[in-house]
């Protein structure tokens, strides 16, 4: 028996045996240093252009020419608001999922509404103020920045960096090491016990630094010759709104001035406040060592200015261009930093928006446009008046918001009502208001076709728990307002100029490029998620996005 067995072995191939040597460790996973995810806060898709012969070479043009654009990039729910478009991009997926259906929301069970990070079981670090009450816990799902720290025991590094709590909180998600914003009240940039106990040493000497104060010591005055700006109306429109103690919106803005009857919170609608977030984002990478260690480190950073100083100046502003030429600066800045600490192959780069923003309505009438503004108090009241005809009198209405009348359930349960027909009669009442493009009920939504763009955008934005019962679609550049107001703007609406945004891809491993192929803000989580190699987050409805790699 021996014999053979020996004979046997003999006649097999050395190559079999080769199979049972130890194998040799494949290499390790190729991944970035360091990712950083830019959020521009209402940057319109056509902002990247309109100011192209404007910006530097170091700053969005770089991005275009050096990485990969994905042009034709739409938010595909309603409502685009700001808490909403930070939570899409982090979570690959929409209100529906991940809960977030804008900047606040009534509570049924409460009956008071709530903001979007407000959380009563934290308290404020770094300041006496009640600014820091925040936290992720309103988000119901993962984000690709948790995924990352879930991949390797929380090995990786995520901050969050925004002067809006909203915009740092979303995006760094549950399990960031740190998320922080601004606190208008002293100037200073704070976080909440959700994360820590007490500020960095590191942020408190920035703190002392007392950045804000420099911003606000001058005058804004244009970056250009004030005759520079022809993409942009002439100064001094009456549709933009004025700073406290100005009694016209012209250059130079004289902010030592206006401060007097201010406080911090007004560097927030200066170009300033996104050149503090920038020294705050380098700074943050620096002393927290970014992208130094073994795994990959994310920051999750927005520039608020923009929104700001759009809203209360419109997009066909010289401000607003101003505003836009200076963030070139600041991104030339943050790249070329960039640069030197890590290399542009050693860090992954995308820029998008949050949403984007409506012309101001008393422009385009001007220009004989149809435009509007929803008065949306006088709207509710006459629901009020219509439904107490209709049923008899009685609390019928327990708010509105987000575009959505929210019924008093308990109440019509009580009277013996059938909450659908309740829907269905407000739904045709507020259908016939100037400026309604038409209405939908919770209890038909879920059946009304996808096919239908508007009909999907409302299905993606709503959430069972969270939602109205009566949501309303306005016509094209309509917006809820004061009528009695002329100046600024907002956004919200699921049409093209609030849906579509820039998309840009730029370093580790990515080639140059564009494409108009149809993307969704939802693909951005797993296609982060895809060149990490880790998962998707878990709400994720998005798809990678082929990108051309080196």
């Amino acid at each position: 028996m021996k014999k053979f067995s020996v004979l046997l072995l003999l006649g097999f191939p050395a190559s079999l045996f080769a199979q049972t040597k130890t194998p040799v460790a494949p290499a390790a996973v190729p991944r970035p240093k360091l990712v950083v995810g830019i959020m521009v806060d209402q940057m319109r898709y056509d902002f990247l252009y309109r100011y192209w012969d404007k910006y530097g070479t170091g700053g969005f043009k770089r991005l275009v020419r050096e990485g990969y654009s994905c042009e034709n990039t739409h938010y595909d729910y309603v409502p685009t608001y700001t808490g909403p478009g930070h939570a899409a991009v982090y979570t690959g997926t929409g209100p529906a999922t991940n809960g977030i259906i804008g900047n606040e929301w009534f509570v049924r069970q409460t009956g008071k509404s709530t903001y979007v990070t407000d959380d009563s079981t934290v308290a404020t670090v770094g300041s006496a103020s009640q600014a820091g009450v925040m936290s992720p816990r309103n988000l119901l799902s993962s984000t690709v920045t948790d995924e990352l720290r879930l991949s390797n025991n929380r090995q990786s590094k995520v901050i969050g960096v925004c002067l809006k709590d909203r915009g740092c909180i979303l995006p760094a998600g549950h399990l960031a090491n740190a998320a922080y914003w601004y606190d208008g009240a002293t100037g200073n940039w704070i976080t909440s016990t959700y994360y820590m106990s007490d500020l960095p040493p590191w942020l408190k000497a920035f703190n002392d630094r007392k950045l804000s104060d420099q911003y606000l010591s001058k005058p804004w005055t244009t970056l250009l010759p004030p005759d520079q700006y022809p993409e942009s109306l002439a100064d001094n429109q009456p549709f933009e709104l004025l700073y406290a103690g100005e009694t016209q919106s012209v250059f130079p803005h004289n902010l030592p001035k206006i401060k007097e009857t201010s406080d911090y919170d007004l560097v927030r609608r200066t170009p300033f406040g996104n050149t503090l977030t920038r020294e705050l984002a380098v700074e943050t990478i620096r002393q927290e060592q970014m992208g130094k260690g073994k795994v990959t480190d994310f920051l999750a950073l927005s520039f608020s200015s923009t929104d700001y100083v759009g809203h209360q100046f419109g997009p066909h502003s010289i401000e607003s261009e101003d505003t836009y030429l200076r963030l070139d600066q600041d991104l030339a800045k943050l790249l070329t930093f960039l640069d030197g600490w890590l290399g542009k192959d050693q860090v992954l780069v995308f820029l998008t928006a949050d949403h984007g923003v409506a012309n101001v309505p008393a422009h385009l009438k001007e220009m004989r446009i149809p435009a509007g503004i929803f008065d949306a108090r006088q709207a509710v009241s006459g629901v009020k008046g219509f439904l107490n005809e209709a049923y008899g009198k009685g609390d019928w209405v327990a708010d509105y918001g987000n575009g959505q009348v929210y019924l008093n359930r308990p109440f019509i349960q009580s009277k013996n009502v059938s909450l659908a027909e309740v829907q269905r009669k407000t739904a045709d009442y507020v259908a016939q208001l100037a400026g309604v493009a038409f209405a939908v009920t919770a209890t038909e939504l879920p059946g009304l076709s996808a096919q239908n763009p508007f009909y999907r955008r409302l299905q993606n934005g709503y959430h069972r728990a969270r939602s109205g019962d009566v949501l309303l679609v306005l016509e094209p550049a309509w917006f809820d307002g004061d009528p009695a107001s002329k100046g600024g703007t907002t956004h919200g609406s699921g049409y093209g100029y609030d849906t579509h945004v820039p998309l840009l891809w730029y370093g580790w491993t990515i080639a140059p490029g564009s494409t108009v192929a149809p993307t969704s803000i939802a693909d951005i989580a797993p296609t982060v998620s895809g060149l990490l190699k880790i998962m998707e987050p878990n709400g994720s409805t998005g798809t990678p996005i082929a990108l051309p790699r080196k």
